[in-house]
């Protein structure tokens, strides 16, 4: 039986994931120009290869239309709730680190870490009668990480642009999303709260547990992991 693999289809992130496989003797490829989503595969007779976004490959290994795929671990625990029991976690790869934090003004001087947040947020919504208001695209992992640290005075408002523009904007007044570098964050006079990100991700292989159990397991091992 064939197995389906995807892969990030543009970008420092593809070619990232091509050398990652070419390291373990499976080579991948464009079949043609950037603007065809398949690929070739060399090195691996039962294995097919489609290029998607990254965005993309978390949902369609949820539904299981692929078996194997490459996204960020933030995606996969995002959209897909329950992602233990829908996937598999084969290997982090080694790219494509990013961070998952939570950046307040940077003229917040009394806002540190996430206890001054929460006391902040208590106050703001005293103060303008309606909750602090934080722009993101992880609603569901930035809730389940306020509410175990048990921070409840807040709105989560959907950012799905330029999240770090959305406090100078004043759609918001704080924000949790991605960075890597944080020069974004410093440029827009954002701060990150001090202590563990919410989340630390990375480039990941991803078993869709409705795949074949003994090709994925024969792929894996070919692969060394």
């Amino acid at each position: 039986m064939m197995l389906k693999l995807a892969v990030p289809s543009k970008g420092r992130l593809m070619e990232q994931t091509f050398d990652w496989f070419a390291d373990r003797g499976v080579r991948l490829s464009r079949s043609g120009s950037d603007r065809e989503y398949a690929g070739r595969v060399e090195g691996a007779d039962n294995l097919t290869l489609v290029l998607l976004s990254a965005g993309e490959i978390p949902r369609e290994l949820g539904a299981g239309r692929i078996d194997l795929g490459v996204t960020g671990t933030d995606l996969v625990r995002e959209k897909l709730a329950g992602w233990r029991s829908i996937v598999t976690e084969i290997a982090p790869m080694g790219f494509g680190h990013a961070d998952l934090i939570l950046a307040v003004p940077a003229g917040w001087r009394d806002c540190e870490g996430l206890d001054d947040f929460a006391a902040i947020a208590r106050d703001f919504r005293a103060a303008h009668g309606f909750r602090l208001r934080i722009a993101t695209k992880y609603h569901r992992l930035v809730r389940a990480w306020l509410s175990a640290h048990e921070v409840a005075d807040y709105q989560l408002v959907d950012s799905q642009g330029a999240t770090e523009g959305t406090v100078a904007n004043l759609t918001a007044e704080a924000i949790a999303d991605i960075t890597s570098s944080g020069e974004t964050l410093r440029a827009n006079h954002l701060k990150v709260l001090s202590g563990a990100p919410i989340l630390q991700s990375q480039a990941t292989l991803f078993a869709s547990c409705t795949a074949p159990q003994a090709e994925v397991a024969a792929f894996i091992a070919q692969l060394g992991l």
